[in-house]
């Protein structure tokens, strides 16, 4: 099966999955779901498959997130159902990943963020290279973490989730693996090689005799000090933490949360100390998305990175301070029309 969005096809003991969307880098779309939804559901059960490989045939890019252009254009429609659906979609499919019977390797080369993290994340084997760039960036964008994002960053070392979730740092292949967000760096000169190599023999543990040891981590280095200026209570304890500290580090931090929505800056940092599953954490994230396009910044967010590109979002509250505790409430109740479900794992 192929189309201009991914190619699916049997190498082998392999069931293998290609993004083909490089002039977009990849952007998650209902296509991609659809396609590795049906191929996974497939797969599970077949004996001949032994495990199941997802790339990109992108030189920049795994998947830089999801199809912002599409968000943007239900929204503006006040089509929030259809975005609703593809949501309901992707995060489904996020969690059959992260359950998956058999091996899932995931080859997180090049930029892997928001969407592109669900594909790839919550697999059994994620392999990183020396081109690696992780992030989840919602929080400038208006949108809150997501694609089972919160989950992941409630697992992260200390209160490093926080920070990454808040700031939309970017981590190389080094700092994935400290995060939690990887298992084994392969450099990329030698992924022909090991694909070559999981196709042939269908078997994961082959993927040990390509990897080597990480450089170290700058995030472990400045554990210690994330752990202190990121364990505040709310939004506004981290930024006063993060005032006190002259460390380059910290007045990025500061600047980039200064960027964020509001909104979504402290909607963001509850559900990712909430997220102690999963399921809870997919939970609350539908909740909030379900009433982004209507009720939060995520319209203005698209329009100032991907439709004017003049990175210079108006949000509807211009502080911390400005958001209705009403509002904030809403964005985490029970989703309209109920929560979503998801299979039993």
């Amino acid at each position: 099966m192929s189309n201009s969005d991914l190619i699916i096809r049997v190498e082998g003991r392999v069931g293998y999955i290609t993004l083909t969307r490089p002039k977009v880098l990849n952007a998650v779309n209902e296509a991609i779901v659809a396609g590795m939804t049906e191929a996974l559901g497939r797969w599970a059960s077949d004996p001949s498959i032994s495990l199941v490989m997802v790339d990109s045939d992108s030189e920049r890019a795994f998947s830089a997130g999801g199809d912002l252009s599409a968000m943007y254009e239900h929204g503006r429609a006040g089509r929030f159902d259809a975005g609703n659906a593809f949501w309901r979609e992707e995060y489904r499919l996020n969690a059959m990943i992260a359950s998956y019977p058999k091996p899932y390797v995931a080859f997180m080369d090049g930029i892997v963020m928001g969407g592109g993290v669900g594909l790839s994340v919550h697999g059994s084997h994620r392999i990183v290279t020396d081109n690696s760039v992780v992030a989840m960036p919602e929080c400038s964008i208006g949108l809150i973490t997501d694609v089972g994002g919160t989950y992941l960053l409630h697992q992260a070392p200390g209160h490093l989730g926080e920070f990454l979730g808040l700031t939309g740092t970017r981590m190389n292949g080094a700092d994935a693996i400290y995060a939690n967000f990887a298992d084994h760096y392969v450099e990329r000169e030698k992924l022909v090689a090991l694909k070559a190599r999981l196709i042939d023999t269908g078997d994961a543990a082959a993927i040990a005799e390509f990897s080597s040891s990480p450089p170290t981590s700058v995030l472990a280095g400045r554990q210690a000090e994330i752990d202190r200026a990121f364990s505040g209570e709310t939004v506004h304890d981290i930024v006063d933490h993060l005032r006190e500290l002259s460390s380059e580090w910290a007045v990025k931090a500061l600047e980039a949360i200064r960027r964020g929505s509001p909104i979504s800056l402290q909607a963001t940092l509850k559900a990712i100390r909430d997220a102690h599953t999963l399921e809870i954490g997919i939970r609350n994230e539908y909740r909030f998305v379900s009433r982004v396009l209507e009720h939060g910044d995520f319209i203005e967010g698209i329009r100032a990175v991907i439709v004017d590109k003049d990175r210079n979002p108006h949000w509807k509250y211009a502080g911390l301070d400005d958001v209705p505790r009403e509002l904030l409430a809403l964005m985490m109740q029970e989703a309209e029309g109920g929560d979503l479900q998801l299979p039993a794992r």
